[in-house]
């Protein structure tokens, strides 16, 4: 791999993907395509419609032809659509929280699933459930709604964003074996937890940790 495609619909994103690159595909150039379009649409009306589809599959095709060896998707809202678009895709296209969703079958039983965004709380519960199913494993999934806390990141007040995700997962954490935090820009939280205690996983580094097997695999 000589150079990752990275497609954001939050552009705050960018700075954590660009370090995870540095560290864990030393030698890899990566091209951006920021599209904030796609997670408003899909927020706005709840679901992702015909549009945000036909715009991630050029963005996928566009970053494809200017030489991309493998795009990584890093919006759980629109995951299920990198699902549909990875198929016929030119390069392999990866969905930010596969990765996550595959360990945390791994780790127990009882999944909760912690989101501040409806439409990420459904495809990141459902792609859960599908990867214990691939694995063969029975979970039970418990997915939990941070109500407030994205409206308050879109307000600028982080603190407040921070502080409601963390009370809700204190409580979630109580009650299952591990938590994944379904979105990328919840990965700090995760981030700041005390050792022990009940696994929090998030997706970013997940995510690139698994295209840096990748390509250790591909130059064999």
């Amino acid at each position: 791999m000589k150079r990752l495609g990275l497609v954001h619909t939050v552009s705050q994103l960018a700075p954590t993907f660009a370090e995870l690159a540095g560290e864990l595909l030393p030698g890899v150039e990566t091209t951006v395509i920021a599209d904030e379009l796609l997670l408003k649409r899909t927020i706005r009306d709840g679901v992702v419609d015909d549009m945000t589809r036909d715009r991630l599959r050029g963005h996928v095709a566009a970053l494809a032809d200017f030489g991309a060896d493998a795009v990584l998707v890093t919006c759980s809202s629109v995951g299920a659509v990198v699902d549909e678009i990875a198929p016929g895709a030119d390069v392999p296209v990866l969905r930010v929280d596969r990765a996550m969703a595959e360990r945390a079958v791994t780790l127990g039983a009882c999944v909760g699933v912690l989101a501040t965004l409806p439409t990420t709380l459904e495809p990141t519960t459902k792609l859960v459930e599908a990867a214990a199913g691939e694995a063969g494993r029975a979970v039970k999934v418990v997915a939990r709604l941070c109500d407030g806390a994205f409206a308050a990141l879109s307000h600028g007040d982080g603190a407040r964003h921070d502080a409601i995700i963390a009370e809700e997962l204190d409580r979630l954490a109580a009650e299952v074996d591990v938590v994944v935090l379904a979105q990328a820009s919840m990965a700090r939280i995760a981030a700041g937890r005390p050792a022990g205690g009940t696994p929090v996983l998030s997706s970013p580094r997940l995510a690139m940790e698994r295209l840096a097997l990748y390509r250790t695999m591909s130059t064999r």
